[in-house]
């Protein structure tokens, strides 16, 4: 029997259900207007709504949901269930959270930077003051995640506030870092190291339940968001080694600036990877730190709208805003973020709006360019105090504590005597090393004829029922001629072998890049598309049961995120061989940072290798400046300490063996290998099946074929062979053509054993097709001269020039004939 109270409160009606929505509606599309999210007012005034806003007590109810501290944008998702979930923790009373926890959290995050800024008085830290938010909503993220079955978390964030990360959320004693102040031993890193808030650092993050999350915080140079895809193509690594349920246990966290997640287009290419087959990693948290303020610029100087976020409406994700001032807020945001990327597996923003207490870094002053900010900002409160007055608490006792604990490691740090190390590297690694190579580490690559003949067949088989394009299984039938020994090996078929052999062996073997299943120039198929119905398969995903896993995926366009992906997934798959394929060569300058950053210099800035291989198309056709040089002269000035091998295999064979030495060798060094274009499928540059199974890759190919030559040409890939076949033509012997096969390290015994072995020629010739202001000329010839035992050492090349290569097929044509006869007339070199 209904009470009286109940009689008197009528059902809601179908109208009234209507009205709600209606009026809720228009604040879940754009409450976010008129969010309060400045702790300082200065920035983002409420903006009407595009529709006119509604009056009454459903608004104030509908307001008191998305207009307050926390803004929402999530009605652009299309998914009804997604939305329907997120309206749910949007509109309902926000839990109380520990609030003693976020205060000692809120009190060791502020004296942390406290006590650097008044023993290291002027010392860059970027300090996290004005937004030491953060520091509690990791917490919470990853007590979360704990509960929801998180093992490992993946971080990434640039220098803002990244020394306070290490140590009050990845969990480094204080006096690590303290003693990077200090600055001890510094002869140990001459030439080398990074500065501390760059470096990496590794911790276990346990839950007040008990559950442990293993933490990893990636390395990261002063491009902000060069290090947003290595961290996900690390996390796709370890989610890979767990397989099964390795997206739910494995969580990536990018920490970002505002102006940098605006302004960077890597973060653009980075989002782009969110659903992609190959680059999913089951949801991104990124995290904005936003101090409304890039370096020196205001927010209209930095972004286009309203949001620094707003480049992120290209997906169907949520987008928090969260005013920082607001811990309480700030919480429940991270437990809604974190719940959601568990439960839907996909990217979620959360912008945490605060200010930066002092300039860009400690040595600044920002009242130059911002004083009426910086006059709110010099008598505001630390939020810890700030919060202690919210919640009612004294923190004075709790505060004194806390100083006193850093200023004790940091008095501790005055007497360390080295550099302490931040991170541990997994087991995985333990086989693998670095360094200066040791040739007692080579291995022998060559493999049986029997194994190949049996490669082969396995490599162009498909299903009975499929229906292979007929130019493709003429291809797969030339193939299978290769691997009876009827035909030479062409690099396509070298390649798939190679590949084919490691995936026996139990190697993975990940290829990405842009039409790398098919190959840019028709030359691998290593995915077959089914004719009739458009089903693709990969022989080389079926070779056996026990085989290692082949991933070969077609990028995205777009070179900087992709190959950053990649070498963050080699960094965590050590033992797999990991290929980046640039369509032509020269693209791979838009991806320059990763190069310059990450691949040539992680070992000696931060001690961490990989293996990661980067596969360069390089040679001069007649396709004009974009399209001809994968520009050589960039990597070998790279080059230094034995940090990278510098390749260019001239045959098929040598392509081969190259691939297998890379997967097999315990020495961990990134590749570069400039591959060929229009050498594919040339006679000259094919290999016997005799030549696969030799023992090893030669790093320099000496010259059999001639007795007593006057003059000997040194040059590496295309132009060697265009020489032969000229030198064939006029059957004029007494010229000698060496290959360089590896231009770095420098193999210094095997070229001074070729050059040795035809003593009596009078001269040493380095011929590229590269002009002389490119190529490996600077690097080749005080080499050359250094084993040239006396004899000249002189030079063919094409003429300085601001281009790489003539547009002009015919102008190429009169170039490269004046180049080979120049190289084997005799006209002054």
């Amino acid at each position: 029997m209904a009470t009286k109270a109940e009689a008197l409160t009528p059902a809601p009606t179908v109208n009234d259900q209507q009205e709600r929505e209606t009026v809720f509606d228009i604040f879940r599309r754009w409450g976010y207007l008129q969010s309060s999210l400045d702790p300082l007012g200065q920035y983002l005034p409420p903006e009407p709504f595009p529709t006119p806003a509604p009056e009454g007590e459903l608004a104030a109810e509908a307001r008191s949901y998305y207009c307050g501290t926390i803004a929402a944008e999530f009605m652009h998702i299309p998914s009804t269930e997604q939305r329907l979930w997120l309206q749910q923790k949007m509109e309902q009373k926000a839990p109380k959270p520990n609030q003693a926890r976020i205060l000692t959290q809120l009190i060791r995050a502020d004296l942390f930077e406290q006590v650097i800024q008044s023993r290291y008085l002027g010392a860059k830290r970027f300090s996290l003051e004005g937004i030491t938010a953060l520091i509690p909503f990791l917490d919470r993220v990853l007590e979360t995640g704990a509960s929801l079955g998180v093992t490992k978390a993946m971080l990434a964030m640039n220098h803002r506030g990244r020394l306070n990360v290490m140590t009050n959320t990845i969990g480094r004693p204080a006096v690590e870092l303290f003693t990077k102040f200090e600055d001890v031993d510094p002869r140990s890193t001459m030439g080398g190291g990074d500065v501390k808030y760059h470096v990496g650092a590794t911790g276990d993050y346990t839950s007040p339940d008990g559950k442990i999350i293993s933490l990893h915080l990636a390395s990261n140079p002063s491009h902000l968001e060069a290090v947003d895809p290595v961290l996900l193509g690390r996390t796709r690594a370890k989610q890979e080694r767990i397989g099964e349920g390795g997206k739910q246990q494995v969580f990536p966290i990018t920490i970002h600036g505002d102006a940098a997640f605006a302004g960077q287009g890597i973060l653009a290419e980075t989002l782009n990877m969110a659903t992609l087959h190959g680059y999913n990693v089951g949801g991104c948290l990124h995290i904005i730190v936003n101090n409304l303020l890039g370096f020196t610029a205001n927010p209209e100087e930095s972004n286009s709208s309203r949001f620094s976020t707003d480049i992120a409406k290209r997906l169907p994700i949520p987008i928090f805003h969260v005013n920082a001032e607001d811990p309480d807020a700030v919480v429940r945001v991270a437990a809604i973020a974190t719940e959601y990327r568990q439960r839907f597996h996909a990217d979620v923003v959360i912008d945490l709006i605060g200010y930066r207490r002092h300039g860009h870094s400690e040595v600044d002053d920002p009242t130059v360019t911002q004083p009426r900010r910086y006059a709110i900002i010099k008598d505001r409160k630390p939020l810890y105090q700030l919060y202690a007055e919210q919640i009612g608490v004294n923190p004075a006792k709790e505060a004194e504590q806390i100083q006193q604990e850093f200023l004790n490691q940091q008095k501790a740090a005055t007497k360390a005597d080295h550099i302490p190390k931040l991170a541990k590297l997994p087991s995985y690694w333990d086989k693998y090393k670095g360094g200066e190579f040791d040739p007692a580490d080579e291995v022998n690559t060559g493999l049986s004829a029997e194994r190949i003949a049996q490669l082969v067949q396995k490599i162009t088989s498909t299903p009975a029922d499929f229906h292979i394009h007929p130019k493709v299984k003429k291809l797969f039938e030339q193939r299978q001629e290769m691997g009876s020994g009827a035909k030479p090996f062409d690099y396509g078929t070298a390649e798939l072998v190679a590949f084919a052999s490691l995936l026996e062996d139990g190697t993975l073997v990940r290829l990405t890049g842009q039409d790398s299943q098919r190959g840019t120039f028709n030359q691998r198929h290593s995915v077959v598309v089914d004719t009739q119905t458009e089903l693709r398969y990969s022989p080389l995903a079926h070779l056996s049961d026990k085989q290692g896993r082949f991933e070969v995926y077609n990028s995205l366009l777009s070179e900087a995120a992709v190959l950053g992906f990649e070498y963050g997934f080699a960094r965590d798959y050590p033992e797999a061989l990991v290929m980046w394929e640039a369509q032509f060569g020269d693209f791979a300058n838009g991806a320059q940072i990763i190069i310059d950053q990450f691949i040539s210099a992680s070992e000696a800035k931060w001690g961490l290798l990989s293996g990661v291989v980067m596969l360069l198309p390089h040679g001069y056709e007649g396709q004009g400046p974009e399209h001809s040089s994968a520009r050589i002269e960039r990597y070998l000035q790279l080059a230094a300490n034995d940090n990278i091998q510098i390749c260019q295999p001239s045959t098929a064979a040598q392509y081969f063996h190259l691939l297998r030495r890379q997967a097999m060798r315990s020495w961990r060094k990134p590749l570069v290998v400039f591959t060929p274009k229009s050498m594919l499928r040339h006679p000259d540059a094919s290999s016997t099946i005799a030549d696969l199974g030799r023992d090893r890759f030669l790093n320099v190919l000496p010259d059999n074929e001639v007795q007593n030559p006057r003059r000997l040409l040194v040059c590496s890939g295309k132009i060697g062979h265009n020489l032969r076949v000229e030198r064939e033509k006029r059957k004029d012997m007494s010229v000698g053509i060496i290959f360089l096969e590896q231009m770095y390290p420098w193999p210094e015994e095997e070229m001074l054993a070729a050059l040795d072995q035809h003593p009596n020629a009078e001269e040493i010739v380095w011929v590229q097709e590269e002009p002389a202001n490119m190529g490996p000329f600077f690097y080749v010839m005080p080499q050359l001269r250094r084993v040239a035992r006396d004899r000249a050492v002189l030079s063919v090349k094409r003429s300085a020039s601001a281009t790489p290569a003539t547009g002009s097929a015919k102008a190429h044509d009169i170039e490269e004939r004046t180049l080979i006869d120049i190289a084997l007339g005799t006209a002054n070199v």
